[in-house]
């Protein structure tokens, strides 16, 4: 009996252990509104438990990361009916928040929705995914956790590159290394250039590329040297933040339409609006000039927000 106490115990802290190496704190949903009656529903809560398990017990990197240091992020899966029995497509949504120092302030640090999806999936099917074999015998089921370990890399990527230089790139090479065996057929899209302008392929391309290094050093100086500085002096985080607007000024100009650009701002409007909104007259302009240029989507918010 005293054994198996033991035993017990290990176990326990053990499992403790194990979980504290998990790198995500991930909530995933999924909505199968539009899937019909003729199929069953509950596969669906299935799936979206399998998922869930899937993005928080697995081990994405070497690094243990601490309860409280774990990456926050939802995703939301809105699936589709197709013509082929239990092939699925639709959107999947990501949001990542960045916690600021010494502050209860989460910062949007991804706000993105994929549109090229699809997959294959039979209910308790077993999500399963090797980084040195991407695609398996059936590419739309493979599909699946090719996807979600590309968005987890991605999100342990920017994640990374926030809090020191180039501190994302082993993550967005394992993110890279999906995309360059990612599963092939009719209908999978999102993973090559050809795609599309604006699509996985980009998007990790466009961080590894040494033409747009700068966007190393953009998402650095803007959390780690701009917000994360907001307890010390405000004034000097907010210049900061304005020193990034010049050098994604810079950027866009001379690679006008890059996809990181346009991912870089999405679901930051507001904050920066907060942010300038209490900055010098000169400094307020300029960086209403800047975003209108910039974020071209939220141009009006800006202009209204910082007149």
């Amino acid at each position: 009996m005293k054994l198996q106490k033991i035993l017990l115990l290990l176990s326990l802290c053990l499992n403790a252990i194990f979980i504290q190496a998990q790198e995500l704190h991930a909530r995933v949903t999924v909505s199968a509104s539009q899937i019909g009656n003729n199929v069953n529903k509950s596969m669906f809560i299935t799936l979206q438990t399998a998922l869930n398990n899937f993005m928080n017990t697995r081990k994405w990197t070497k690094v243990n990361y601490a309860t409280n240091e774990k990456i926050e992020c939802s995703f939301f899966l809105n699936i589709k009916p197709t013509d082929e029995t239990n092939v699925y497509n639709g959107s999947l949504t990501i949001q990542v928040a960045r916690p600021i120092f010494n502050s209860s302030y989460l910062s949007p640090i991804i706000n993105y929705k994929d549109d090229d999806i699809q997959f294959k999936y039979v209910e308790y099917q077993q999500l399963e995914f090797n980084e040195n074999r991407v695609s398996s015998s059936d590419a739309n089921v493979s599909n699946l956790t090719a996807l979600m370990a590309y968005y987890a890399n991605l999100i342990i990527g920017f994640d990374n590159a926030s809090f020191a230089i180039r501190g994302g790139e082993q993550a967005f090479l394992k993110a890279q290394n999906i995309v360059n065996n990612a599963p092939e057929a009719r209908g999978i899209k999102g993973w090559k250039s050809l795609d599309g302008i604006r699509n996985r392929y980009w998007l990790v391309n466009n961080m590894l590329d040494n033409r747009y290094a700068v966007m190393n050093d953009v998402y650095y100086n803007y959390y780690r040297l701009g917000f994360d500085k907001f307890y010390e002096d405000e004034n000097t985080g907010r210049a900061e933040v304005l020193n990034v607007l010049n050098l994604l000024s810079v950027f866009n100009n001379d690679n006008p339409n890059t996809m990181i650009n346009q991912f870089f701002f999405q679901g930051k409007a507001n904050e920066l609006i907060k942010i300038f909104s209490k900055a010098l007259p000169q400094d307020k302009a300029r960086a209403m000039e800047l975003l209108a240029r910039l974020d071209i989507t939220n141009a009006t918010n800006y202009r209204e927000g910082l007149k």
